[in-house]
């Protein structure tokens, strides 16, 4: 269109062009009446309301600052709006404020409150490695004053539901379930599931589990409140249930314990190289002999755990053992832990160990072609295959406490039947 005809003009025949086209296609009647008036625009000015100045009064400006590659406390203050030399003062010089400065890590969050002038009043900062806590700085008449405080917290349950394709990690991690639950999940399974050899390609879990929160953030996971694992086929459901003025622990949903008197392995995850045979080829001896324990390789320096509750036997170094630990347990049962590159503090003859304590780390001290633990469990000086040695149950949970215990797995039963039931549907 030309540029010398006005838009209004233009805007006018196209209107009255559109009018034309509709009684064209749609016919006309005594009773349809043709527009011919005239169209224009009217602008009015509307006065835009004068600018109120707000009251700003006592109120404290908040700010949330996330920390940086390389940020340091004083350009955190500044970004923050912080003009307070007492403040960056006290920061720099009281012993337990300077946990700031030396937790500063890129992704970290802090808040503070701070006046219209720049002067800091409050601030938080979560502590690193102290779940839930946090540094506090507040502005008191006679200065400022720092403490360690929890932080508010918001507590909320998780459901997830994983299937194994190759690894109990992985499919964790497909699933958005944290290492720390897993690592749970096999600790309260490991008196019946073996998660070195008895994991199958398909076997699925499920989880309930608590999660801590502050102003939407997460701080970390806590207990698995009810689990569910399938494997090879087989259904296994564990259930925490503390009693009033008693430990809590895991059970199934006929109220026995699922802590058995011994793990079935040493060490949380491994590869075993060697089984328990009467004749086995010994690739240092170079001659067939008995190998009456369970060899699992693992790097040198990994944890291995007390399967039992115990006292130590002998600690030191053996003939072809290395250095060993020997437990003493009751009802006449011994457990050996070999090759080691070294002990727990504490690991001494005569020291009471707990079941899942740190007794010592893998090596290959010995005869041993490389780092790995060498594992027998004795009975009555007997040795016994580890993997196949029926275990001692624990205690069931007395009568009067099942009716307490029944009505919480049933509901946690439910939310675990849930997440199972859209796992399933969405693999289908």
């Amino acid at each position: 269109m030309p540029p010398s005809i006005p838009l209004k003009v233009a805007a006018a025949a196209g209107l009255a062009l559109m009018f034309l086209y509709m009684a064209t296609a749609f016919g006309t009647s005594r009773s349809t009446e043709v527009f011919a008036g005239q169209i224009s625009d009217i602008v009015e000015q509307i006065a835009a309301p004068a600018p109120q100045q707000v009251e700003q009064g006592d109120e404290l400006y908040a700010r949330e600052i996330s920390i940086r590659r390389g940020d340091n406390l004083p350009g955190l203050l500044h970004r923050s709006g912080v003009v307070d030399a007492e403040a960056s003062a006290f920061l720099r010089n009281d012993a337990q404020a300077a946990l700031l400065a030396r937790q500063l890590a890129p992704g970290k969050t802090f808040s503070a409150k701070i006046t219209r002038e720049g002067l800091l009043e409050h601030l938080v900062f979560p502590l690193n490695g102290e779940e839930g806590n946090a540094l506090v700085i507040e502005r008191m008449s006679s200065g400022f004053k720092s403490s360690v405080a929890p932080l508010d917290r918001d507590k909320k349950i998780s459901l997830k539901s994983a299937v194994i394709k190759h690894s109990l990690f992985g499919a964790a991690d497909e699933a958005g379930i944290p290492d720390s639950i897993a690592m749970q999940l096999a600790d309260i399974f490991a008196g019946d599931i073996d998660f070195h050899r008895d994991l199958r390609k398909g076997d699925r879990f499920s989880v309930v589990f608590e999660t801590l929160s502050h102003q939407g953030k997460t701080l970390g996971t806590q207990r698995i409140l009810a689990a569910e694992f399938i494997n090879d086929g087989k259904s296994r459901h564990a259930f925490w249930f503390q009693p009033e003025n008693a430990s809590g622990g895991y059970y199934d949903l006929a109220g026995r314990s699922l802590k058995k008197a011994f793990l079935r392995s040493p060490l949380e995850f491994s590869r075993i190289t060697s089984g328990f045979s009467n004749a086995r080829y010994h690739p240092v001896l170079r001659e067939i002999r008995a190998h009456r324990g369970i060899d699992y390789a693992a790097p040198t320096g990994t944890r291995v755990k007390a399967t039992g509750n115990g006292v130590v036997d002998f600690a030191g170094v053996q003939g072809g053992y290395g250095k060993v630990v020997i437990l003493r347990h009751a009802g006449n049962k011994t457990t050996v832990y070999g090759h080691l590159s070294g002990f727990a503090s504490g690991i001494r003859k005569g020291a009471r160990v707990s079941q899942g304590e740190i007794i010592g780390y893998v090596g290959a001290t010995g005869i041993a072609t490389g780092p790995h633990l060498h594992y027998e469990f004795r009975i009555d000086g007997v040795h016994r295959n580890p993997l196949t040695v029926t275990l001692p149950e624990a205690a069931p949970l007395p009568q009067g406490q099942m009716a307490a215990f029944e009505a919480g797995a049933i509901d946690l039963s439910r939310k675990i039947e849930a997440i199972r039931d859209v796992r399933i549907a969405l693999l289908d």
